[in-house]
């Protein structure tokens, strides 16, 4: 499966002038959840990234709020494995419904990585109630630059996207009006 065409297809990957949750603009916005609605192509596209994570030792899938969460269960779904996922409260993710074991094997699932400010709320709060991460699964990883979570980040796609600083837009994003999806 070609994930960038689907991507495409179903809409996803967008086009204008965005501000990403951390705060730095960009042209192009991936919305997975318009990918994600459909079940068939979840299906699809997460049983690739299954096959890509399989044989890491965790028996827990923690997903990120909120874009990670259908990725998270899917995941979890196709590997047998537990799935519990963070919730947001104010501007950070943490870890409310669910308990972890001292120890216990976790992997986050999410979406899409841009910066990792998602990935690291996780992991402080699976850290902190005990867990251990094993590996970081998204779709899609969109970093301007790899970033080192200190475990592996597996990604079925890498699409490096310009990202810039709300003090330094270039001329053509200045003209359009910023939105926030």
């Amino acid at each position: 499966m070609d994930l960038l065409e689907q991507l495409r297809a179903t809409g996803a990957l967008l086009e204008g002038h965005f501000v990403l949750r951390s705060g730095l603009h960009s042209r192009q916005f991936l919305q997975c959840a318009l990918l994600l609605q459909h079940a068939r192509l979840a299906s699809e596209v997460c049983g690739s990234l299954a096959d890509r994570v399989r044989d890491l030792p965790f028996p827990t899938v923690i997903s990120t709020a909120l874009g990670g969460i259908p990725v998270g269960q899917e995941l979890a779904r196709q590997l047998d494995r537990r799935h519990i996922y963070t919730e947001k409260e104010g501007d950070r993710l943490f870890l409310k419904r669910f308990t972890v074991a001292r120890g216990e094997g976790l992997l986050i699932a999410e979406d899409v990585v841009t910066t990792g400010g998602a990935i690291r709320e996780v992991m402080a709060a699976a850290r902190s109630a005990g867990g251990r991460i094993v590996g970081i699964a998204c779709l899609v990883d969109r970093s301007p630059k790899p970033i080192d979570f200190g475990v592996p980040l597996i990604s079925l796609l890498r699409l490096p996207i310009e990202v810039f600083p709300p003090d330094r837009l270039p001329e053509d994003l200045r003209d359009i009006p910023a939105v926030r999806p």
